[in-house]
């Protein structure tokens, strides 16, 4: 069955200038970035354009008729589809991937695979959000990296909610002010998100999906980089930018923050300050870019969870995350760990968590391909149960390719 957020697309009416202004802004990139691009040599041109003729005013209005004659054919029959889907919906995070790669694969320009791309997810938001609203609770404030992550997942039509701490996510997801959240569980330079893993263990939420993001950072400001005696950010973008700090900004005081946007917002407000955050977090506040990309890995990629009222449907290209205890033995992990082998199955993901004021005691966090239903899956786990003292199956998802 094909989940019903993959099916249509059109827009909200309470986001259509949100949409607009989305869809206008991606054009605009992608345009700028042809005229630096190789031209696709299988594009094949036809009409006016390709005779030379100027497309009248009257032909265009015809073309945007009939795209919102289209969008709107497709929203009704979503809303259709939704409602025969309903008793097996309520819970599922819509999740945009497999219909944005057929779009991509079948794009022949002159707009970019990422105009593209980013058009068609909002229209796709659009009709989830007019026919099953979503809200959705993110480590806050806007033009974060989590609100780009949560943007990614759920576009602009879903209600985002940005709260203070991941602590607050999970809390909103639970009580059920909000149907789900994003919260970064891994970073590929830093390692893992404790605070995440932390809530994880003890919270009733599944994880549902996931959001590799390509984290390019950032430094922003009001002055002339000649002028910054300060740098804000949070401790992990520092961290992942101190090679470029020690070599362009040796002089600088590094100032930890509790968000990039907020580093951003004191750059703003603040005379010899800069910050690294987003690139569109400087668009929204009005700052210069004054280095982009200054983080030290190229392939710097950040991992976000989605995390809702229970784990996602089987897609055929799922991952699984799992929480256990065991005993404090020699050789008890590699037991455990010996299960997997058994059942064929690959390990993706291995984390230890010291749990807090009870020294020597662990829990591990494993995540491996499969779905929690798949028969290996199925015969692992209750093998592993069976050792542990603990085991708290986290959710399964679809295994999603890093996006940016």
């Amino acid at each position: 069955m094909v989940p019903h957020w993959q099916i249509g697309f059109g827009d909200s009416e309470r986001n259509l200038d949100g949409l607009a202004t989305y869809a206008e802004t991606t054009i605009l990139k992608s345009m700028a970035k042809k005229r630096t691009s190789p031209k696709r040599t299988s594009q094949k041109k036809s009409g006016p354009a390709a005779s030379g003729r100027k497309p009248s005013s009257r032909q265009l209005e015809k073309l945007d008729r009939e795209i919102i004659q289209l969008l709107n054919q497709r929203a009704e029959l979503t809303a259709e589809r939704m409602g025969h889907e309903h008793a097996n919906s309520d819970s599922l995070a819509p999740d945009y991937a497999k219909t944005l790669q057929e779009v991509i694969n079948r794009n022949q320009g002159p707009l970019s695979d990422e105009a593209m791309r980013g058009i068609f997810r909002e229209l796709l938001s659009g009709i989830h959000a007019v026919s099953q609203p979503v809200r959705v609770a993110f480590l806050g404030p806007e033009y974060t990296y989590s609100h780009l992550a949560a943007l990614e997942r759920f576009g602009q039509s879903a209600e985002l909610l940005p709260v203070g701490t991941i602590a607050t996510v999970f809390a909103e997801v639970e009580r059920g002010h909000a149907d789900f959240g994003v919260v970064p569980i891994e970073n590929s330079t830093d390692g893992r998100v404790a605070d995440a893993l932390e809530c994880l263990a003890h919270s009733p939420v599944k994880i549902c999906g996931e959001v590799p993001l390509a984290i390019h950072h950032c430094l922003l400001g009001a002055c002339a980089r000649t002028e910054v005696e300060r740098v804000y950010s949070k401790v992990q973008p520092l961290s992942q930018c101190r090679n470029w700090l020690s070599q362009h900004m040796p002089d600088a005081q590094l100032c930890e923050v509790a968000s990039t946007g907020e580093a951003a917002r004191t750059a703003a407000q603040e005379q010899g300050s800069a910050a690294i955050a987003s690139a569109q977090a400087g668009v929204h506040l009005g700052l210069k870019v004054l280095a982009k990309n200054i983080e030290d890995n190229p392939e710097n990629v950040t991992r976000f969870a989605v995390i809702g009222s229970e784990g996602g449907a089987k897609t055929g290209n799922d991952k699984t995350s799992l929480v256990f205890e065991i005993d404090h033995h020699p050789g008890a992990l590699a037991d455990a760990m010996g299960i997997f082998k058994r059942q064929r199955l690959n390990m993706t993901w291995i984390e230890s968590f010291p749990l807090p004021s009870q020294r020597g005691r662990y829990l591990f966090f494993v995540e491996f391909q499969g779905h929690a239903s798949d028969l290996r899956a199925r015969r692992a786990l209750a093998a592993l149960e069976k050792k542990a003292l603990r085991l708290t199956v986290l959710g399964s998802y679809a295994d999603t390719e890093a996006i940016g």
